[in-house]
């Protein structure tokens, strides 16, 4: 957590500079009116960027944490933590940096398609409108009946509020635009936080190797150091929900690697707000839809055991 403090630190810093020394520049310069739209639009931009960025990086923790049966709005993680993943979302690596090139290629492509179907449709209906409000005009203007009196003055104050239409065509253009750039920051930063949490719940995980180590009478699951073939002893403890789930658990509390095809490792996915994450690798011939079992711990005096898994325990043969 201090790395990324560091970093959202130097991020901010950074940025605090940039804005400073473009006020410099504004403030140097003699044209004070075009200095202020200049500046101006610069804060949008470092704004907008700033938006899209936390917003990449909020989808990217919600996806990786998703995986592992675990709510962000719970996890209570900083705030610049999600400024710093942006960076591995779009430019992990060489992959990666094609990829968001073409996302967003595909985007540009997409926008001028949307708006170009927007123009032609938007026309389409227009021309119909004032091909019937012209005919009710021509039909209405000579008489003087209180139905054609009516239906003349509606058609032309309609006509009138059609014309505003070209004030709202740049809004619209906006609208598009955004909406399809967080489209593609949506699916960019779903997809890298699901394949790193495939990833780090397999065998090429990056998360760390725990040893968790605590009293006998405080915790109800693990091995005794002493005698870790002894399961320990369940007296004052109860339980809600899936048995089947702590059952499963039983036994299988230490990290075994001596059969490489079934090997066993323990990973610390996150320590937070008074609790520890834990789980088990999967093996390495798992399906890819699978997901591990994620175990909470609750740091305390007695400490509370929570096991979290994506279905219900199977049941074991007799």
């Amino acid at each position: 957590m201090n790395s990324e403090a560091g970093l959202s630190l130097t991020y901010f810093t950074f940025i605090y500079f940039l804005v400073i020394s473009w006020s410099a520049f504004v403030t140097s310069n003699p044209n004070p009116t075009a200095d202020i739209n200049i500046l101006g639009k610069f804060t949008s931009v470092v704004g907008l960027l700033g938006a899209a960025l936390f917003f990449a990086g909020w989808i990217y923790r919600w996806a990786y944490f998703y995986f592992f049966q675990l709510e962000i709005s719970n996890l209570d993680l900083p705030a610049q933590s999600f400024l710093i993943v942006p960076i591995q979302i779009f430019l992990g690596d060489g992959w990666t940096i094609c990829r968001t090139a073409i996302a967003f290629l595909l985007a540009a492509i997409a926008i001028n398609m949307t708006l170009w179907l927007i123009r032609i449709t938007s026309e389409f209906i227009l021309n119909s409108f004032h091909d019937v409000s012209n005919g009710i005009i021509r039909a209405t203007q000579h008489r003087r009946s209180i139905t054609a009196r009516f239906l003349n003055s509606l058609v032309n104050y309609s006509s009138q509020q059609l014309r505003l239409v070209d004030f709202l065509r740049s809004l619209v253009n906006e609208i598009v635009i955004v909406s399809w750039v967080l489209i593609v920051i949506f699916w960019l930063a779903q997809w890298q936080g699901i394949a790193d949490a495939r990833r780090d719940a397999g065998q090429n995980s990056t998360l760390p190797v725990i040893a968790f180590i605590t009293p006998g009478e405080k915790f109800v699951a693990g091995r005794k150091l002493e005698d870790e073939f002894t399961d320990p002893l369940l007296k004052g403890y109860k339980i809600i929900g899936d048995r089947g789930l702590f059952e499963d658990l039983r036994g299988k509390e230490d990290t075994d690697v001596s059969n490489p095809q079934q090997p066993r490792v323990w990973r610390l996915l996150l320590e937070r707000s008074g609790w520890i994450y834990l789980f088990s690798t999967l093996p390495p011939n798992a399906p890819p839809n699978n997901r591990p079992a994620v175990i909470a711990i609750q740091e305390g005096d007695p400490g509370h055991l929570l096991i979290l898994a994506p279905e219900v325990s199977k049941p074991i043969a007799p």
